[in-house]
């Protein structure tokens, strides 16, 4: 199918369509750019809610339950959920699937892994464009759910309008929240499991430690919410959550901003990768080896060859 039939299949509901145009992206297709083009001016409609926290919380799980919810209101929903990659295949595990089973024979909702495939900021380096497939395919809300955050991993907070932080009980999420620098990140703390004994104390540290937090005035005050994925006990005072921060964000302008910098950060991510796909020729012999054994050598230094290598501004 051409770029233009593809895109029209996906606006149309079919769901192959739209895995098709997400392999493109990750494949890197010599189609991209026209998909691309097809895509653009069906974008912008979708709300992108992002999930992530440690290793462990329930993250595949509140997704699962938090699909329900948005099912119950009638919208369609789109996950990709990006999964480690296999060191053999460097495709994904399949983990956060198999968990979403539930929904797996519901045409309103469309699931992806995605593999990271090395990638660090618990995301795939594919993943924007993703969610653009995802967005222009017609889905209301796009859920992201991150390999696990770490001390590094907070990519989410610039492809997200609304950030999920997942927290749960008896896992040490108090410092590692601090650690992690997730604090500044999320929109919306939940402390899943909150059958579990300790549940209390997590919501205290938390409360405590975002009150420290220096806030320019006006700006959105995260929520904590309390949760029980597995039996979905919570997942709907999260939604009407998200819709109050969405309509925070519509109100003050903010979620113009947002998707102007995520656009701003895509943008500077492709030029980057189409600069260092032009310098490095196959074998090694590209402009970028040259200069680079000329630093070695000493005949020249990194400042000199990097103004060579990018040429006269």
């Amino acid at each position: 199918m051409r770029p233009d039939e593809l895109v029209a299949a996906a606006r149309g509901g079919s769901p192959r369509a739209v895995a098709r145009l997400i392999s493109l992206v990750e494949g890197d297709s010599p189609l991209l750019r026209d998909v691309m083009a097809e895509l653009a001016p069906h974008t912008g409609h979708a709300r992108i809610v992002g999930i992530t926290g440690s290793p462990g919380v329930g993250k595949s799980t509140t997704t699962s339950a938090l699909v329900t919810e948005l099912r119950k209101r009638d919208q369609r929903v789109g996950v990709l959920a990006v999964d480690p990659s296999s060191p053999f295949s460097g495709g994904a595990l399949l983990g956060d699937r198999i968990r979403m089973g539930d929904h797996a024979t519901d045409a309103g909702v469309f699931i992806r892994s995605m593999a990271s495939r090395g990638h660090l900021g618990g995301l795939a380096w594919t993943t924007p464009q993703a969610v653009r497939v995802l967005d222009a395919a017609g889905f209301d809300t796009v859920i992201i759910e991150t390999v696990g955050v770490g001390q590094s991993e907070v990519e989410i907070a610039a492809l997200a309008d609304t950030t999920l932080v997942l927290l749960a009980p008896g896992m040490g999420d108090g410092i590692q929240a601090a650690k992690a620098g997730i604090l500044e990140i999320g929109d919306l703390f939940v402390v899943n499991k909150a059958d579990r004994e300790g549940a209390s104390n997590v919501s205290r540290d938390l409360r405590g430690m975002l009150s420290l937090a220096e806030r320019r005035e006006g700006a959105w005050q995260p929520e904590i919410l309390k949760t029980v994925s597995q039996d979905g006990t919570g997942l709907d005072e999260v939604a009407a959550a998200i819709d109050r921060h969405h309509a925070w964000l519509a109100e003050t302008g903010e979620l113009g901003e947002r998707r102007a910098r995520r656009a701003r950060e895509e943008v500077q991510a492709i030029a980057l990768e189409m600069m260092r796909a032009r310098w490095g020729d196959v074998g090694g012999a590209g402009e970028l080896e040259t200069l680079a054994r000329a630093v070695a050598a000493g005949e020249s230094d990194p400042y000199t060859a990097a103004d060579r290598l990018i040429g006269p501004q």
